[in-house]
């Protein structure tokens, strides 16, 4: 008796099968095959999300130097950029501190200006941020203006006027309460810290904000420092996102997440409103009108939201508590007048500066 009249031989019905599955086979390979060079050529013409639209890339106008430091048993390098005087000096000698999501870079126009006014100008990068280590440390004020004072020891300068800007303004007032003969004038501009944000913002432990920190991207980065300048953003600002979007993809980004995290946690928690009036050196507040900024803002109750960050009534009120300061506000203005508004901010320096010291 003959089986599978039907359908032909065992064999050949099996050996049809096989043909069949190395057919499809080879071509889903093909197919796999161009998929995987369209996605290889499509990334070479589109840039990774996480990086679109970043622009041209940074060309600083001042190069870093570096100082050695030892912090709790650890080298470390902090970066700063030492620019002397274009036209003839007038002795002087001006620091400035950056903000938490920027660097030295930022002061780039500022720096520019001072020196043709004959200062001798000093921007560091704390440590943390910028070109500077990232280490895995207790960060606090008192240690960054320890470092500071140590830099100014190292380039052999004794006084400086300082501008300090939003966290730098908190490192500012610690400097300046810490070492008030190294300081001969201040000024404050929009500095963060004018409010207790423990009784604002609710707490979340450090792992917590790690993970955050972690999960940034260059939009994220943009879209936060568009509120810098409330319905003002302009392309020329783009740069600053790429200096803070510097580190990201490279191997040292962990390590920049958990130092930003770790002065997230230095903000939060070492408040300095509670002894600002104790400030004893002439200060001017420079305070752009339209900022809201508050630490933690996205954590902020709804009750809260109308309450936080009103910088036209926080300049007013830490006016009030520095005997003798000089208070300019800047309408149409946010968080950073020397980028969003030079011109204002430039007049009340050299006002400022030019004017004779009251005595306290």
């Amino acid at each position: 008796m003959i089986s599978g009249e039907a359908g032909g031989s065992p064999s050949a019905e099996l050996s049809t099968k096989f043909n069949a599955e190395i057919e499809f086979m080879s071509d889903f390979h093909l197919f796999e095959t161009r998929a995987l060079l369209a996605f290889i050529l499509l990334g070479a013409i589109w840039p990774p999300p996480s990086f679109a639209q970043q622009g041209q890339v940074l060309h600083p106008k001042y190069s870093v130097q570096f100082f050695q430091l030892q912090v709790e048993n650890q080298d470390l390098r902090m970066a700063y950029r030492d620019v002397q005087p274009t036209r003839a000096s007038n002795g002087k000698a001006v620091l400035l501190l950056h903000g938490k999501n920027f660097s030295g870079f930022y002061w780039e126009s500022t720096i520019e200006f001072l020196a043709q006014r004959g200062y001798r100008v000093i921007a560091p990068d704390q440590l943390g941020f910028g070109a500077s280590s990232r280490p895995d440390i207790h960060y606090s004020f008192h240690q960054m203006a320890q470092n500071t004072k140590a830099l100014l020891e190292h380039l052999g300068i004794q006084q400086v006027d300082v501008i300090a800007h939003s966290m730098g303004g908190m490192l500012g007032v610690r400097f300046t309460l810490l070492f008030p003969k190294t300081v001969e004038k201040l000024v404050l501009e929009n500095p963060i810290g004018l409010e207790d944000y423990r009784k604002l913002v609710p707490y979340i432990p450090l792992q917590q904000q790690f993970a955050a920190e972690l999960s940034q991207t260059y939009e994220k980065m943009r879209d936060y420092q568009k509120t810098y300048y409330p319905g003002a953003w302009k392309l020329e600002y783009e740069v600053y996102v790429q200096d803070q979007a510097s580190v990201l993809g490279t191997g040292e980004y962990p390590r920049d997440a958990w130092s930003s995290a770790l002065t997230y946690q230095m903000i939060y928690e070492q408040p300095v409103v509670y002894e600002i009036g104790e400030i004893s050196r002439p200060t001017l507040l420079i305070i752009g009108q339209d900022d809201h900024t508050v630490v933690g803002k996205n954590r902020l109750p709804p009750a809260l939201q109308s309450v936080a960050g009103q910088y036209a009534e926080l300049g007013r009120k830490t006016h009030a508590a520095i005997m003798g300061s000089t208070l300019v506000e800047i309408p149409n203005c946010g968080h950073i007048p020397h980028i969003q508004k030079p011109e204002e901010f430039r007049n009340a320096l050299v006002t400022f500066f030019a004017a004779e010291p009251s005595s306290r």
